[in-house]
């Protein structure tokens, strides 16, 4: 479904991604795990052309882009087909619950407003906030305005959905709220690239892991294999900081 080839990414002398190469088949669950600053997030912007990267390619739905020369009009065409969760949540303060789920549907891909409130309403019934579509972000807690935004990712029917980092301004009971929609969105079968520092998830929700450092992909592997036997040093010595107190009580909270 999505192969990325090689990006390489700087800002100014900084070198951000350093030849990054990826694939993600279609129902795949990929965590994208590492250190702050190892260019997860960028990664991700690339990958959705949001940020473009300075050189690469990428095959999405069997169409090849090559990555520093893409336009905006392909970036609006790759973007049709796949949708971008914020850890922010970018919604419009001054519209509620359903009209940022419909603004995109309506405005950029010229839904009929009939066909957006039904496919908007379909979506908040999925993440659970069909009770709050007249309520305005500010009357909103965050994990509500999270799965306001997973809403409206998912009411355009992507095939594969980008996540960045879409707990990390979540306190814990509100971070169970948004893995728990996420876990179904994956048991229904969607395609989900996630850059995530919530172990629990990765370990038992995704399938597949991989692991970045300074620009680079370190391991990718199999989620099972690389929790259980990681094979860089560098991994496991990740692991070792990252699990310890933390695994089994993000388990719980996506249960």
């Amino acid at each position: 479904m999505l192969e990325i080839e090689n990006i390489r990414k700087s800002f100014g002398p900084l070198e951000v991604l350093r030849g990054v190469s990826l694939r993600v088949e279609q129902g795949d669950v990929v965590a994208i795990l590492g250190p702050s600053g190892s260019g997860k997030t960028t990664l991700l912007r690339c990958a959705n052309l949001l940020e473009s990267a300075d050189s690469g390619r990428l095959m999405f739905d069997g169409e090849a882009f090559q990555l520093g020369r893409a336009s905006r009009r392909d970036g609006a065409r790759l973007r049709r087909k796949t949708a971008f969760v914020f850890q922010d949540y970018n919604l419009f303060r001054n519209k509620t619950a359903l009209q940022n789920v419909t603004e995109g549907l309506i405005v950029a891909r010229k839904m009929p407003k009939a066909q957006a409130l039904a496919a908007a309403r379909q979506a908040l019934e999925k993440v659970g906030m069909a009770d709050r579509e007249d309520h305005y972000p500010h009357q909103l807690s965050g994990g509500q305005q999270q799965r306001v935004a997973i809403a409206r990712a998912i009411a355009a029917g992507p095939e594969i959905i980008f996540f960045d980092e879409p707990t990390s301004a979540l306190d814990p009971e509100l971070t169970g709220e948004v893995l728990s929609v996420m876990r179904r969105l994956a048991d229904d079968g969607m395609t989900m690239l996630v850059v995530t520092h919530e172990m629990g998830f990765a370990r038992t929700v995704s399938n597949k892991v991989v692991f970045m450092e300074d620009g680079q992909v370190v391991e990718a592997a199999p989620s099972r294999d690389f929790f259980r036997n990681p094979q860089e040093e560098r991994s496991r010595a990740f692991l070792r900081t990252v699990l310890a107190g933390a695994l089994g009580e993000e388990s719980e909270r996506i249960k």
